[in-house]
């Protein structure tokens, strides 16, 4: 007989256990993990590494914000098989029904290929590297400090970096996972959407959800194609829209119709997209028009605009100092912590193993429910043998160690050596940190590496350029490693096997090794002005990175005039604005600012902190109006929306590389230049 939703809510009242997800699929086998790893989830994996992986890229391009792409991709996964098996059954001749365990691996593999393309640094630290950037920064060109890229030194590249952090952590995942039992609310997010995909109640959800998806990437993809017929030429375009005036957009503020950003504002949390929104007017609409008025004063009147002794200066290193007080602020937070609960949850563990008195043993001792009982059996049933971990971190650290001077000569055998020797060190605290906080802080660790190695190489000796490959090494190790631990969280709530998961994260990663480098070639083949600032793809954090080489081996001496005192002072800003949010009341806390957030918008404009903000604004009045079918179907929603776009920029790769360029140019002026313009036209004829 069934409980009513009153005695249903009288027990949770009364602590009665949540009801099991693992009863529900009782009497269903859980494959072998061979099984789990089949060739139609390879197959649909490599699909959607490509769509997401471009996707990526255009957000590290554009503007670096990259939201998590964990439930596109499960929910993609799912989508995707669902439609091969249903037509292997109607043919007749399926023979291996689609698991949980299945959906698990797409998924796993779906994000570690994906995930290269931002932790690979073709937005920041890579493209840092290349001429292009080198001649907007701050020092002279110097040789030994650049390389251009090239898809083959950069497939290299990620195949010698890309694989030691899959080795660091492995010999710990029990401790973390059932031990210390630490969250990874993405992990555990994605593990209980495809828990929920595999149930008979699910699965109809999930048909809904997917049909909601496909409708808004119809939408997005077909408005990303009619866009292009109106951006013939510069400033023109729905981009071009001068939504809120002809002088707000001067000053970058304007809706930019991008459905894209849209997508991205309805992911992100609410004061994300806040925070974004206060740093864009706290720098376009006040700082940089007052700086602006200084001209002939602060620095030169006759500077190029795009010059780092001028305006732009102030722009990039105002930035720069707001991230690494942030940075710094919530690297050492994470640490603090890290090192607090590991120190607490070790005492526990000893004290519950003293020579106590059995009444006190079971008291101390937690109660393991039937969900965590079958979980923990699962997990540790099919062990990843300790000397394949430590054995594959010593060859490939081998490889990595002889391999990457030879491609970036300043770049020591000796510092990548002392990197690997303290990388598993690092990784452990940004996957302990991640478990806890959800909060990944490879590029903390990255940033840290470029200061130390770039400054040990020296100005004079290519330390730029160390400094830079340093970056991506570091980040390598401590990113995929806590992405790894994140997919065994997800795989023992979906009762995947530990080496089911370590061998889809291993194919992952050899398909983003690949993919992503391709992926960045065909845009940085295709589009011309790739890191321009002001263009289609400004690629802000490829010059940030750079700048930050730079003043790790230079110092300051190159920096316009009070550009080092606003530093200084936007630095302590972002520590003392995120020491209000930690001590305020958790309600006031939540309303104050995020300080990297804050700092995004500082160097690329206003317009798409707008779209996020309309993103934000349609889902705080969806959730308002419907808050369980906001829940269900705003990722999907959102999802769509990105992924339409981002699709759209593949066929317009394709289109500029053939040199098909739009037929029309849309362009919005005032009335009194238009009137000149008539003029003009009418002259001439």
């Amino acid at each position: 007989m069934e409980k009513t939703d009153m005695e249903l809510k009288q027990e949770e009242e009364e602590g009665a256990p949540a009801p099991s997800v693992e009863r529900v699929f009782d009497g269903v086998r859980v494959p072998a993990w061979r099984e789990q790893v089949t060739v139609r989830a390879l197959v649909v994996s490599l699909g959607l590494s490509v769509m997401l992986s471009v996707i990526v890229m255009k957000l590290n391009l554009t503007t670096g914000i990259i939201p998590s792409l964990n439930v596109a991709s499960g929910l993609l996964g799912f989508f995707f098989v669902k439609v091969w098996t249903k037509a292997l059954e109607q043919a007749g001749v399926l023979r291996v029904p689609f698991t949980r365990q299945e959906n698990t691996v797409i998924q796993t593999c779906v994000v570690a290929a994906y995930g290269l393309a931002f932790s690979g640094g073709y937005g920041n630290y890579l493209f840092g590297m290349s001429s292009k950037i080198a001649g907007q920064a701050t020092e002279a060109d110097d040789s030994q400090n650049i390389k251009d890229p090239k898809l083959g030194w950069m497939i290299a590249f990620m195949f010698v970096v890309s694989f030691v952090g899959l080795f660091s952590l492995v010999p710990l995942r029990k401790i973390m996972i059932i031990d210390y039992k630490l969250i990874y609310p993405s992990g555990t997010a994605t593990a209980y959407l495809i828990n929920g995909f595999h149930t008979p109640q699910g699965e109809n959800l999930a048909k809904k959800q997917v049909r909601t998806l496909g409708k808004f990437f119809s939408f997005s993809f077909l408005w990303g194609f009619f866009q292009w017929f109106y951006k013939s030429g510069d400033d023109c375009g729905f981009e071009a829209f001068p939504t809120l005036g002809l002088k707000a957009y001067e000053n970058k503020f304007n809706f930019d119709f991008s459905a894209m950003y849209v997508g991205v504002g309805m992911i992100c949390p609410h004061i994300v997209n806040a925070s974004i929104l206060i740093g864009a007017i706290l720098s376009w609409g006040i700082m940089w028009p007052l700086i602006n008025n200084q001209k002939g004063n602060w620095y030169s009147a006759d500077l190029a605009p795009n010059s780092l002794h001028g305006l732009q200066g102030y722009r990039v290193f105002i930035a720069v100092s707001i991230i690494l007080g942030d940075g710094l602020y919530n690297f050492l937070k994470v640490l603090t912590k890290t090192v607090q609960t590991f120190v607490s949850d070790s005492q526990k563990i000893r004290l519950s193993t003293l020579p106590v008195s059995d009444e006190v043993q079971m008291a101390k001792q937690p109660i393991v429910s039937y969900d965590d009982d079958r979980r923990i059996e699962v997990f540790l049933k099919d062990q990843i043998p300790k000397w394949v971990a430590i054995g594959g971190y010593i060859i490939v650290s081998l490889v990595s160690i002889i391999t990457l001077p030879h491609i970036f000569p300043p770049l020591k055998w000796y510092f990548i050596l002392v990197a690997y020797a303290v990388a598993p060190v690092l990784a452990f605290c940004n996957a302990y940190g991640c478990g806890l906080t959800d909060w990944n802080m490879a590029s903390t660790y990255g940033k840290l590496a470029i200061f130390v190695f770039g400054a040990w190489a020296g100005a004079h000796h290519g330390g730029v350029l160390a400094g830079l490959a340093s970056c991506g090494v570091m980040m390598s190790i401590v990113s995929t490693a806590s992405d790894l631990m994140q997919d065994f969280k997800t795989g023992y709530l979906t009762l995947s096997s530990p080496r089911s998961m370590f061998v889809s994260q291993v194919i992952g990663t050899s398909m983003g090794c690949v993919v992503a480098p391709c992926v960045f070639w065909l845009f940085y083949k295709a589009f011309d002005d790739i890191g321009v600032p002001g263009s289609q793809y400004p690629a802000p954090y490829a010059i940030i990175y750079r700048n930050m080489a730079i003043l790790g081996v230079d110092g300051f001496s190159a920096l316009p005039k009070h550009c080092l005192t606003l530093c200084y002072i936007f630095f302590a800003l972002a520590i003392l604005i995120n020491l209000a949010r930690d001590l305020s009341p958790k309600k006031v806390g939540q309303c104050i600012p995020i300080p990297m957030a804050m700092a995004i918008p500082f160097y690329i404009g206003a317009a798409f902190a707008i779209d996020m903000f309309i993103g934000t604004v349609i889902l705080f009045v969806w959730q308002k109006m419907d808050r369980a079918k906001a829940a269900a179907f705003g990722p999907a929603v959102a999802s769509g929306l990105i992924c339409g776009d981002g699709i759209w920029s593949l066929p317009q790769a394709v289109l500029a590389l053939a040199q098909v360029k739009p037929p029309i140019c849309m362009k919005f002026l005032s009335r009194k230049m238009n009137d000149r313009v008539d003029a003009f036209i009418n002259s001439a004829s």
